[in-house]
């Protein structure tokens, strides 16, 4: 399994993009780490088209997927597997043209827990690569947090598109020292 995604964040972009794909105008990305609870929380929301009954169903088998560009989808699967490998548990839920939530909780300090990785790349690409779309990115350590929403900086920026050279590489800065100041010296 980790030869495919080694990380995380992979997993977060792959299952990212199906809202993407799934029409959502929102798509809300949080990751909780909590050591006390020895838990490492994410989950994925949107506002997108949904599931029927039936594809939730099958939803965690690798060899099922709705797109028309691949046989197999294999984010969800590995969610699912790389979360419960670690003693932690998965849940998805989705309603018909109201949206999908997806959960995985991992053992944060457990031996077989994939390492969280490049969440600047992910949420970086995920923004300038879906400019009409926004995202709401909440990175929390304990007690620090940070929250990055895209409706935030479109309110500022105005008619100015995110993935406007000066515009991304502002955002990738604020993601990179944001999400450094709330880790700490922890290592995701």
């Amino acid at each position: 399994m980790s030869d495919i995604l080694p990380e995380i964040a992979l997993t977060i972009l792959d299952i990212a993009q199906n809202s993407v794909r799934a029409e959502a105008k929102l798509t809300e990305i949080e990751v909780v780490a909590d050591t006390a609870a020895d838990t490492l929380r994410v989950s994925i929301k949107d506002n997108g088209c949904g599931m029927t009954k039936e594809q939730l169903e099958k939803v965690t088998d690798p060899f099922f997927t709705t797109r028309t560009t691949r046989d197999i989808g294999l984010g969800v699967p590995f969610f699912k597997q790389g979360a419960e490998m670690t003693g932690g548990s998965f849940e998805i839920t989705s309603e018909e043209n109201v949206g999908t939530t997806t959960t995985a909780v991992y053992g944060l300090s457990h031996i077989d827990r994939m390492p969280l990785g490049d969440m600047v790349f992910t949420v970086h690409t995920l923004v300038t690569y879906n400019n009409d779309k926004d995202f709401i990115y909440t990175h929390r350590v304990d007690d620090k947090e940070f929250v990055l929403d895209t409706r935030e900086f479109r309110e500022i920026m105005g008619d100015v598109p995110l993935n406007e050279p000066e515009v991304s590489d502002y955002i990738k800065g604020y993601l990179t020292e944001n999400i450094k100041e709330v880790n700490g010296e922890k290592v995701l």
